[in-house]
């Protein structure tokens, strides 16, 4: 019998004695695209964190593929979950490709560094990225998109079967913000992997996501699919404003805050 790449059980993420989730259970399977909504301090970040085993949860269990997270060497966890920082920080002088490169990491040897699939994986990744013509320069002369679209890249090397991002679109211009969420939509279909996506973009959700996510920051959420989380209503009483959608095409709704 099949099982999810991600199983959170019961979870309750606590920042010092606030709750701000409680008894979460989710789960992620290959193909699935989950976004994760709600207000400033909600708990999106800290949830992301705890699910890498970066921050403990104060309740609950974390399964990835079949076995606990605090059960699996880092190492090991890092071939199976990656998480997109919402800040990047590259005070370390290197290359753009031997940036990409470190999401190699999890796969190499003590005797073995940059093999022929290592260097495909990066070579694909920045080309998605579109950052091929710059593999050589130095980090520190890229733009903010660019560094954003290079630990993107970085990820796409590393290849987890689970992709936690942190607000992906951070200094992505708009054709870019299409552009990057298009290609993990495709990634994950193809490859029977996952993401999770921590955004404040509404409308970046109901375009590329099948599940949402939504945390009102008292330990309540909701959890469904598209159209059962996106309403007005729900929309509004989480953002606490007056939020109603605009029928563009049959496909396609976008959100606006009305007041």
């Amino acid at each position: 019998m099949s099982a999810p790449l991600l199983h959170a059980q019961n979870l309750k993420v606590k920042v010092g004695k606030r709750v701000l989730i409680e008894q979460l259970t989710l789960e992620l399977w290959p193909g699935q695209r989950l976004a994760v909504l709600g207000q400033n301090g909600s708990g999106k970040t800290s949830l992301l964190h705890s699910l890498t085993g970066l921050r403990p949860v104060a309740e609950g269990s974390i399964t990835i593929n079949r076995r606990l997270l605090r059960a699996r060497p880092r190492r090991e966890l890092a071939r199976h979950i990656g998480l997109l920082f919402q800040h990047v920080h590259d005070e370390m002088p290197s290359s753009v490709y031997e940036t990409a490169m470190l999401g190699r990491l999890p796969y190499a040897s003590n005797w073995q560094w940059e093999d022929k699939d290592d260097v495909e994986a990066v070579e694909e990744a920045l080309g998605a990225m579109q950052l091929l013509a710059l593999r050589g320069q130095d980090v520190s002369s890229l733009s903010g998109g660019e560094r954003q679209r290079l630990a993107i890249a970085s990820l796409w090397a590393q290849n987890p079967s689970v992709y936690l991002l942190d607000e992906p679109a951070n200094h992505l211009d708009i054709s870019f913000q299409i552009k990057v969420l298009q290609l993990f939509q495709e990634r994950v279909r193809s490859r029977n992997q996952a993401f999770l996506m921590a955004t404040h973009d509404i409308n970046l959700v109901s375009g590329f996501c099948d599940r949402v996510l939504l945390l009102y920051g008292d330990g309540r959420f909701r959890l469904g699919s598209v159209a059962e989380v996106l309403t007005d209503d729900i929309l509004s009483t989480a953002y606490q404003c007056d939020i109603r959608h605009v029928d563009v095409d049959r496909n396609r709704i976008f959100f606006v805050d009305t007041q």
